[in-house]
């Protein structure tokens, strides 16, 4: 399986003396220098995370997107395989990568970076010989902090990865099917055979006969 990665970059003006650039897949080492801005603690303490995104870096298939100021990250998008204890890593598929987080920092959420970076991951069709999926569940949303209620974040999310391809998929699992709120979303690349649209299939429905 062949993992492109080609490096890409943006830039957006905060005002007339600051600026944010993204970039991404950024290699482990040049991540290594980064810093991790102090309010990205959603999934656990910034500098165990920024630890987390340099070891996903370096991963053959792992991607990690960036927005930065300086060399201070204050968002990113994680890309790699899927965990081998969930069920999404049953098949044993070289071509099905999870978009496994997505965290922005709250100062900075007024620029559409969430978006942007996605974009950025897609670009020069990278990814377009990949099933892309990404699992929603509300209990990881920052309800509290951007005061939406879950269905409204579930919209927000819902658009933010329509964005990028990606839509929604049954499922028969059982962390997601336990909210209405949770979802799966998928992207199939263009260049993805059929073999591997059916393995997905049957990774993603363990019990057909009910639907």
């Amino acid at each position: 399986m062949e993992h492109r990665k080609r490096l890409q970059t943006e830039t957006i003006p905060i005002n007339d003396s600051r600026e944010l650039i993204l970039e991404g897949p950024v290699p482990p080492s040049r991540l290594a220098d980064y810093k991790m801005h102090a309010k990205l603690d959603a999934f656990r303490r910034p500098a165990e995370q920024h630890e987390a995104l340099v070891e996903i870096a370096g991963l053959a298939e792992g991607r990690i997107i960036v927005a930065r100021e300086d060399d201070l990250i204050v968002g990113y998008v994680t890309f790699h395989y899927p965990d081998e204890l969930e069920r999404w890593s049953e098949g044993g598929m070289t071509d099905l990568v999870e978009l496994g987080a997505i965290e922005v920092a709250n100062d900075y959420r007024a620029y559409g970076i969430g978006k942007r970076l996605i974009a950025l991951a897609f670009a020069e069709e990278q990814l377009e010989n990949m099933i892309v999926f990404t699992t929603e569940y509300y209990w990881h949303w920052d309800l509290e902090g951007t005061k939406l209620n879950v269905w409204d974040y579930r919209n927000m999310m819902e658009r933010l990865m329509k964005s990028a391809g990606m839509i929604w998929y049954a499922t028969d699992d059982p962390e997601i099917c336990s909210h209405p709120a949770n979802c799966l979303m998928v992207r199939i690349g263009k260049e993805v055979p059929l073999s591997s649209i059916e393995q997905f299939d049957r990774v993603r429905f363990r019990n057909r006969y009910m639907y």
